[in-house]
């Protein structure tokens, strides 16, 4: 099965190697290409990547970025989404067909503020019933987020 369009996937100074590992392998699975923007909390030669990406690794349309203004200034194009606890609207209002790239932030903080707050009508958040868990794994968002976008847009693409 052919994924509709091309998603992007960036993910702002992860931290830990085996999600960011896991993230590449999903984003070879579902068609999609993955952007790190530096600086990373792991070395990409990690044995713990590696293992958690498999060998999809080396398929994997992936980029590196030196900062997150390397990335803006490389990607002035994009159509984003940011992915952020802090919002206030939730994955159901991403417009799938507008946007091209899918904005996550580091394990333990999140996108940064000076991020967030110049894009204001571009973030979401995966809803959580349970006050008692603060977030999601890094992994289990940009999957669950990624697939919600590819599964409206082959809905809408089948209309």
């Amino acid at each position: 099965m052919q994924p509709p369009k091309k998603l992007k996937i960036v993910l702002v100074t992860p931290e830990i190697p085996q999600n960011t590992g896991n993230i590449g392998r999903f984003c070879l699975a579902t068609g999609c290409s993955l952007d790190l923007v530096h600086p990373l909390g792991f070395e990409l030669s990690e044995k713990t990547l590696r293992r958690a990406g498999l060998d999809y690794w080396k398929h994997l349309d992936c980029k590196e970025y030196a900062s997150w203004d390397d990335w803006l200034t490389q990607n002035p194009e994009s159509n984003p989404a940011y992915l952020s606890k802090k919002a206030s609207k939730t994955l159901a209002d991403i417009d799938c067909n507008k946007i091209d790239t899918l904005v996550f932030g580091c394990e333990s903080a999140g996108l940064p503020s000076r991020i967030l707050e110049k894009q204001p009508g571009s973030c979401f958040k995966i809803p959580i019933w349970d006050e008692r868990v603060r977030s999601y794994n890094l992994a289990n968002s940009v999957a669950m987020t990624a697939m919600h976008i590819r599964l409206q847009q082959t809905t809408v693409n089948r209309s």
